[in-house]
């Protein structure tokens, strides 16, 4: 057991912090409920009687520093990432406490790798970026699919979604964000194609054969870090995207008592080797909602000294990528690694 099971959930009141705040509870952690809006806070707060509740600001380093007082880590669930990690790292390393974003921003996972890999790893902290549905799992489920493999030819991630109806937090990112995505070619980050490319993708039941576009986020970033694979492309089927395009596009709702959505979800990652693939896949309901137990999963881990690494870290860099897919199974996804 961890001395300290206490985290700081910044975003705490937005649709996905939500979630992560319901998961550290039912595991027995506390978490400190944190963000930018008071009243939002203090309206999570009341049906979430005896937790701490802290404003902060990203403009205020002392309130951040409040916030952090006493958690072991901090999960950040507040977008845009661009705006907030900067920030919200730099209070994780003066506390010297560990560090989880949620984010499906290139730019912003980027800027984690790139501006905070040496301080963090002198402090001792870890720092994951982008541990959530994107990011973290394909990133996950790529580094299981290559299991001994010390190198491969090519990863490719295809998602497929029955829907995607985005929160409020989305549509904020969407504007927020506008940088050209990155893919991963000849070894080095490469804009996408514009317009992106298009195929066929044979997904496994229920989806089976259907066009896919390209369309990148932040596990292009996490997996070009530590697998030595010089091509990395990541598509997704074509009516989600019509669906998060489509401003008259409503927010999820709740379906069953946990607040989950009805939206089912298939990751499928396939790793090549010479005239050898393989295969990792993952199921599930909810993309917002399964971030909470991926996120937390991790979070967990490392307040327990169960990362292998310091510093800035992918998901399957720092983890047994099989052992913490097989933690997630079958409560929260259905994991098939071939």
């Amino acid at each position: 057991m961890t001395a300290n099971q206490t985290v700081t959930v910044f975003g705490a009141y937005g649709h996905t912090g939500r979630f992560v705040v319901s998961e550290l509870r039912r595991r027995g952690w506390t978490p400190i409920l944190s963000g930018r809006d008071a009243s939002k806070l203090s309206s999570l707060g009341g049906v979430n009687p005896g937790l701490d509740v802290r404003p902060a600001s990203t403009d205020s380093p002392r309130s951040l520093d409040r916030a952090l007082d006493g958690a072991a880590a901090i999960i950040n669930c507040a977008g845009p990432f661009l705006d907030t990690a900067v920030p919200v790292i730099e209070a994780a390393l003066r506390a010297r406490i560990h560090y989880l974003d949620v984010t499906a921003e290139q730019p912003a996972a980027l800027a984690s790798f790139e501006g905070f890999s040496g301080t963090a790893k002198e402090a001792g902290v870890v720092i994951i970026p982008a541990m959530a549905f994107y990011g973290g799992l394909s990133d996950l489920l790529a580094t299981a699919a290559m299991g001994e493999w010390a190198a491969a030819d090519e990863i490719c991630i295809a998602v497929a979604l029955d829907s995607w109806k985005p929160t409020w937090g989305t549509r904020v990112t969407g504007k927020r964000n506008t940088a050209r995505r990155f893919v991963f070619s000849k070894s080095k980050l490469e804009f996408l194609a514009d317009p992106p490319p298009t195929r066929m993708w044979n997904f496994p039941t229920p989806f089976g054969t259907q066009d896919v576009v390209g369309l990148c986020f932040s596990e292009i970033i996490t997996i070009s870090r530590h697998l030595p694979v010089p091509e990395i492309h990541a598509f997704m089927n074509l009516p989600p995207v019509r669906d998060v395009r489509d401003p008259n596009t409503p927010p999820p709702t709740a379906s069953d008592d946990s607040g989950r959505s009805s939206q089912i979800f298939l990751v499928d990652v396939v790793a090549r080797k010479d005239s050898e693939a393989r295969r990792a896949v993952a199921r599930g309901r909810d993309i917002y909602a399964v971030t909470a137990p991926i996120v937390v999963e991790a979070a967990q881990r490392v307040v327990a000294g169960l990362a292998k690494k310091t510093g800035v870290v992918a998901a399957g860099e720092t983890f047994d990528a099989r052992d913490f897919l097989e933690s997630l199974h079958p409560m929260h996804l259905s994991v098939e690694i071939q």
